[in-house]
C-alpha cells in the first residue's frame, strides 16, 4: 500500500489555498519510505500539517527548475539542518547537480548533513532508470515544456505470492520453507523439489506516475502505461490551453485514457479557476472517475483500490 498526499497543487502564482507543487508518497513496506516530489514555496510547512516527518525524507525528485518547483529546498535542507539532521539527502533532477551547487551557495549552511544531486537525462525518448530499492525502482523520462523537464514514475517491483489452492493441490503446508522459495526461486520440501511457479503467482507492483509540468506527449503516454495513478498536469480547460507548455484537462484525460491508467488525479491548477468542479466535469467527459487535486488531499492506493481523503486547511478554493 502507499499513501499520496498533495501538498501544493497551484500553478505559477498561488492563491489562499492553493499551494506551489510538492507531492509526497509514502511507500509502506516493513518500514515507512517517503519520497517527495517537487518542493515548491512552503512546502516544509504543508509537510507539517499532513503529520509526514521532513527529516523521513532521503530522496527529492524535482521535475524541472522554475521557482514553484523547488523554491522551498532551500528552507527545508535549512531546517532539516537545524533539526541536527545526520542521514545524506538526494536531490534528482534535470541538471541537478548544477541548479543544487547554485542553491548551495546562496546562503551560509554549514551543513551537517551531505547533499548529493543526481542528474537526470532530460533529451530523448528513453525511459531511465533513475534509482532501485529493494522493494520499488524509480524511472523517469524526458516532457515537453519550455525549459529541461522530466516526468517520474514509481513501479514497486512485482512479487510471488502464495496460491493456497496449488499448496494444498500438491499436499504441502505452510512453513518457513516458503520464504526460501520466494528468495531462491526453489526449495526441497518432503524429498521433492518445489519450484516457486509451481505453488506461487505473481502480483503486480503498484504504479505511480507524475507528469510534472508539460503538454501531452508520447513519452508520459509510454511511461504511464497501465499506471494505477497517473497525476498529470491539468493546468488549464481545454478551451484555454493555446499554445501553452501545459495540458488541458481533456487532453491530459485522453493520454490517461489512451495508456489504461486506472486512476487519475489532475493537478498545477491555475488560479484562475475557483472552482475545480468544472476541471472534473470536463476532465470527467473522457475520463469518468478524474479528480482534480486540492492542498492536503490524501490518495490510498492499494491493487484493488483508490481512496481520496480532503483535508482542507484554511477552506475551498
Amino acid at each position: 500500500m502507499l499513501n499520496v498526499t498533495f501538498l501544493g497543487t497551484v500553478s505559477g502564482i498561488p492563491s489562499l489555498n492553493r499551494h506551489h507543487p510538492a507531492i509526497v508518497l509514502e511507500y509502506f513496506t516493513d518500514e515507512r519510505d517517503v519520497l517527495l516530489f517537487d518542493c515548491g514555496e512552503n512546502a516544509q510547512r504543508q509537510l507539517m500539517k499532513s503529520g509526514v516527518s521532513f527529516m523521513q525524507i532521503d530522496k527529492i525528485f524535482i521535475t524541472h527548475w522554475h521557482a514553484d518547483h523547488f523554491a522551498g529546498l532551500i528552507p527545508l535542507i535549512q531546517t532539516m539542518n537545524l533539526e541536527k539532521r545526520k542521514a545524506p539527502l538526494t536531490i534528482f533532477g534535470p541538471e541537478a547537480e548544477r541548479f543544487v551547487s547554485n542553491i548551495m551557495d546562496m546562503g551560509y549552511f554549514g551543513l551537517n548533513f551531505p547533499v548529493k544531486a543526481v542528474d537526470v537525462d532530460f533529451e530523448g525518448e528513453e525511459i531511465s532508470k533513475i534509482y532501485s530499492a529493494q522493494e520499488y525502482d524509480i524511472f523517469s523520462v524526458p516532457v515537453l515544456h519550455t525549459v529541461p523537464s522530466v516526468a517520474y514514475c514509481f513501479k514497486e517491483k512485482d512479487r510471488w505470492n502464495i496460491d493456497e489452492g496449488k499448496l494444498k493441490k500438491l499436499g504441502l503446508k505452510r512453513g518457513v520453507w516458503l520464504k526460501r522459495l520466494k528468495a531462491d526461486g526453489e526449495a526441497e520440501m518432503n524429498g521433492k523439489k518445489v519450484k516457486i511457479e509451481d505453488v506461487g503467482y505473481v502480483k503486480e507492483g503498484l504504479k505511480v506516475v507524475y507528469s510534472g509540468d508539460t503538454m501531452p506527449c508520447d513519452n508520459v503516454l509510454r511511461l504511464s502505461k497501465d499506471a494505477d495513478l497517473l497525476i498529470h498536469d491539468g493546468t488549464f480547460m481545454e478551451e484555454d490551453t493555446g499554445s501553452k507548455a501545459h495540458a488541458g484537462v481533456k487532453s491530459a484525460a485522453a493520454l490517461a485514457k489512451k495508456a489504461h491508467a486506472r486512476n487519475l488525479v489532475l493537478t498545477h491548477i491555475s488560479r484562475r479557476y475557483q472552482d475545480p468542479k468544472e476541471l472534473e466535469d470536463e476532465a470527467r467527459e473522457v475520463f469518468p472517475g478524474a479528480v482534480v487535486a486540492r492542498d492536503m488531499m490524501k490518495v490510498e492506493l492499494k491493487k484493488d483500490g483508490f481512496k481520496v481523503f480532503e483535508n482542507f486547511r484554511g477552506g475551498r478554493d
